[in-house]
């Protein structure tokens, strides 16, 4: 994805972005633009600092320095709820659905953010069920849905505040190769339908299926970005992250998800 030129502004710009825990500088001055639509993904070794950068990003955490803007605005320090209802929302990386309620009562949490009333937030609850495929799952109860289902159902969650941009935490993490299969198109046509996605992923098929850009974070800081062929041939991001393995197969242009 291109950095805009004299185009559209970004999306979501960072400057400078730093936090710091005690001793460990866990995001380190992280410059980053994306622009309005499609995919990124955000890729790197465990405790690269991603899912750090996404609560900063999302307000759940507070930048030490650097500025974070949305949509034009500057949004660092906000509370997350503020975010979302300016139209930036995530996921996470362990899925707490409210067991004791149905999917729909799930999803209609979210959809109270923009719709006060009950009947209202169960009848969109219903229309983002659907958009990810949940649609034969509203009445029955969160507690007990699979690992898959409860990966749709924080999606379908979030999906119901009704973002522009949408961060994904690992939403393939733990899923089976078919489960990943059918889970990439869900959200390949939440991007075809206009909203911007930016997504923290270690199954590397899929990003090969989704990401139109892929930024590489390592020890907080980004080390490289581009697209997947380009950061596949980088030697400073097969040695901290990918391996000559990996690299050689996606390289290779192996986009197939659920690959070995």
């Amino acid at each position: 994805m291109a950095d805009g030129g004299d185009a559209a502004p970004a999306l979501l710009e960072l400057a400078g972005v730093s936090r710091r825990f005690g001793g460990l500088l866990a995001v380190d001055s992280v410059a980053l633009q994306v622009m309005q639509g499609g995919i990124v993904a955000l890729v790197g070794p465990n405790g690269a600092g991603k899912t750090t950068l996404f609560a900063l990003i999302a307000g759940f955490l507070k930048p030490d320095r650097g500025r974070i803007r949305f949509a034009g605005r500057d949004i660092a320090g906000l509370a997350p709820h503020l975010i979302c209802r300016r139209g930036l929302a995530r996921t996470f990386q362990i899925v707490q659905p409210f067991g004791a309620l149905s999917v729909r009562e799930n999803i209609a949490v979210g959809a109270h953010l923009r719709h006060a009333g009950r009947r209202a937030a169960l009848a969109h609850a219903t229309a983002m069920a659907e958009r990810v495929g949940m649609a034969g799952m509203l009445d029955q109860p969160a507690a007990e849905l699979t690992i898959a289902g409860r990966k749709r159902l924080e999606l379908a969650r979030v999906l119901a505040t009704g973002p522009r941009l949408l961060l994904l935490d690992e939403v393939m993490a733990g899923l089976t190769p078919p489960e990943i299969a059918a889970i990439v198109p869900v959200i390949r046509g939440l991007a075809d339908d206009g909203l911007t996605i930016v997504m923290i992923e270690h199954v590397m098929q899929a990003v090969a299926s989704l990401a139109d850009e892929v930024h590489v974070l390592n020890q907080g800081r980004l080390i490289a970005r581009g697209s997947l062929a380009e950061i596949a041939a980088d030697p400073v991001v097969v040695e901290a992250y990918l391996g000559h393995g990996a690299a050689a197969k996606l390289g290779g242009g192996t986009a197939g998800v659920g690959g070995g």
